[in-house]
């Protein structure tokens, strides 16, 4: 397995993880979706502090998951920390390190940039197993809400 962060020039590979959601999110969640326009995939894609990692076969033809961050600058304190906001591994390979592996290369970005914090909301019982797995721990629990 290959893991590695998009840059520009992957605006193809955001399309497939548009076209392939439902595989890489937990059954009956997710769905096609549309993929980004050409300008808007250019602009994510150059942003500095978006942090995207793939990871693939051994000969990168075949996308195993995708796991999608955000540093998020801070007012006080260490100045940034990371939001991770997704990550999705296609069905066939679950259980099989791929998500270990996208969480291995986000570390290593963080100790390479002097980040020492990362925080992520799990929506399942499966997630919190899994990013407890990972090191991550169970903070307070505040309340989610959105706005439309």
């Amino acid at each position: 397995m290959k893991v590695r962060r998009l840059g520009p020039g992957d605006q193809h590979i955001l399309a497939l993880l548009a076209r392939d959601d439902e595989d890489f999110d937990l059954g009956g969640r997710g769905g096609e979706r549309e993929p980004l326009s050409p300008t808007d995939s250019r602009a994510y894609l150059g942003d500095p502090r978006v942090l995207h990692w793939i990871a693939s076969d051994e000969d990168g033809c075949t996308i195993l998951g995708h796991m999608y961050c955000l540093v998020v600058p801070k007012r006080s304190g260490d100045g940034r920390e990371i939001l991770l906001y997704e990550i999705g591994v296609r069905e066939a390979h679950r259980r099989t390190g791929v998500g270990r592996a996208l969480v291995a290369a986000l570390d290593a970005w963080m100790q390479s940039h002097q980040i020492r914090e990362a925080w992520v909301l799990a929506d399942n019982p499966g997630a919190v197993e899994f990013y407890r797995a990972c090191g991550f721990t169970i903070g307070e629990q505040p309340v989610y809400l959105s706005r439309p």
